[in-house]
């Protein structure tokens, strides 16, 4: 490896939002300071039933409403067809 090109690599500690805290090693910040955590798995909507609260917030209604039409037609639905064009007669070249 070159010298001096790559970040300190060192020890700090983490504390999640219900207040654990565990050792880790990172790039963050300076040795032995502590990161805390506004998101984790404990708290994000991911990990904690983040549908239950997309719906509560009405953005599954919102969604519903404007592509509810869209989903309920399905692959086939109201789509309208393009019109057809005529084929045209092809011409005979004329004998000579």
């Amino acid at each position: 490896m070159k010298a001096e090109i790559h970040p300190d690599y060192h020890e700090i500690t983490v504390v999640m939002t219900d207040g654990t805290e565990y050792k880790t090693r990172s790039t963050f910040g300076k040795e032995g300071e502590v990161l805390k955590l506004d998101v984790d798995p404990l708290t994000h909507p991911a990990w904690q039933g983040g549908t239950g609260k997309v719906i509560e917030k009405g953005q599954l209604d919102k969604f519903e409403g404007k592509y509810g039409s869209f989903l309920s037609a399905g692959a086939g639905g109201d789509k309208k067809e393009a019109p057809k064009k005529e084929a045209k007669a092809e011409e005979k070249p004329a004998e000579a």
